[in-house]
């Protein structure tokens, strides 16, 4: 008997989802572009449907779910041209480390609201002299030996979505009593804190979500603004990353699925010499071959999903980084050839295709390289040594 890569739920799960993502589809996404604004109503609807918060504990509002349906949810909507960056970040990201780590009062007061869509959190890592070296990060959080508040100070960029998000999960740095070492340590930041500054990055990706660097001036929080345990900065970061990669491949998966649709529709379509296009090898070959270097990197987001949502930290980790990086080759990939495949017109307002070349970029470069990806494979897996 054949294993069931898919269960029956999972499978009614992409089929709805994917019938949402396409009654909004790509034009609504370059329209709210176009105007400068938010895709809210997407949003809105795929919270009130649930979609959300599939991720996040039934007793929270959520769907009790994992990251592995919030990976269908927003794969599909990619596949349909409508997808909703925020997704790897307020319900994944965010949602995911309250919900294991946060205090019952961090969770009631979050955790209904991100699942239903009615708040959004963005997060905060990545500083101008830390990129992927996190243990650079200069944010550091110091005591008010008179109030027990925490005072926040430092500067963030490429910071996701910030104009939409009622708070920001800050990774910042707290001082160890007992060694006098920096560790990392996450905290609630509310937008509209004294002392918060948001500038917007010009980026020359065209994407609804905007970019941000953040300025924190002695950002004054209350004690029980600190997510879990001071001592545990690390753990807590961690599990907030490994399902910010799995989504990152849901994203890029579901763009090249995109792309490669309309490539395919218009080699059936497009006919010189009275044979359509995609008769020729020639075109019909890179096809087959983007499609199969998509369904290869979902095989692996799917791993990375179950052995995340199995409690599999560690092994979670290492197929979230192959399945970050397949999907990211497999995008950039699927989208070249696309365009390719349409030729001049893949160029095209028309056809919608060309401003997927600068967006599928991003599956290679953030939220961690291919190159960082590559050094974590040949260290942990491996076993290499170390050039840094």
């Amino acid at each position: 008997m054949t294993p069931q890569i898919e269960s029956d739920e999972h499978k009614a799960l992409r089929e709805a989802v994917a019938t949402l993502g396409k009654k909004y589809g790509r034009d609504y996404i370059t329209r709210t572009i176009a105007e400068g604004r938010h895709p809210t109503e997407l949003w809105q609807e795929a919270g009130k449907l649930g979609y959300l918060g599939v991720n996040l504990p039934a007793e929270y509002g959520g769907g009790g779910g994992g990251i592995a349906d919030l990976s269908i949810v927003l794969e599909e909507l990619g596949a349909a041209g409508s997808p909703l960056l925020m997704l790897v970040v307020s319900p994944a990201i965010c949602g995911t480390v309250i919900a294991r780590f946060g205090t019952e009062e961090q969770k009631r007061t979050w955790l209904p609201a991100l699942a239903d869509g009615s708040r959004l959190m963005a997060f905060g890592i990545t500083e101008p002299d830390a990129g992927s070296n996190s243990h650079r990060i200069t944010t550091t959080a110091r005591r008010d030996p008179d109030t027990g508040d925490w005072l926040l100070t430092g500067r963030k960029v490429f910071i996701s979505g910030v104009d939409m998000a009622d708070a920001v999960l800050i990774v910042g740095r707290t001082e160890d009593a007992r060694t006098g070492r920096l560790k990392p340590c996450l905290f609630i930041v509310p937008t509209d804190a004294e002392g918060f500054h948001k500038h917007p990055i010009d980026m020359e990706l065209n994407a609804a979500e905007k970019q941000f660097e953040l300025v924190l001036d002695d950002v004054r929080l209350p004690a029980d603004a600190l997510v879990g345990d001071e001592d545990a900065g690390l753990l807590q970061l961690f599990a907030g990353l490994n399902p910010e990669r799995i989504m990152t491949a849901a994203f890029a998966i579901g763009m090249g699925r995109y792309a490669l649709s309309k490539a395919i529709e218009y080699a059936r379509d497009r006919t010189v010499w009275k044979t359509p296009i995609g008769a020729h090898q020639a075109i019909a070959h890179p096809l087959a071959q983007a499609h199969i270097e998509l369904e290869l990197a979902r095989l692996m987001m799917q791993k990375a999903a179950h052995l995340y949502d199995a409690g599999d930290d560690i092994g979670a980790g290492e197929a979230a980084n192959m399945a970050k990086y397949a999907a990211g080759e497999a995008c950039v990939r699927a989208v070249d050839q696309a365009v390719h495949t349409l030729g001049g017109n893949g160029l095209t307002r028309e056809f919608g295709l060309a401003s997927l070349i600068t967006a599928a970029r991003v599956a290679r470069i953030a939220p961690v390289s291919r190159e960082m990806i590559l050094n974590y494979v040949s260290h942990q897996t491996l076993g290499l040594p170390k050039s840094y």
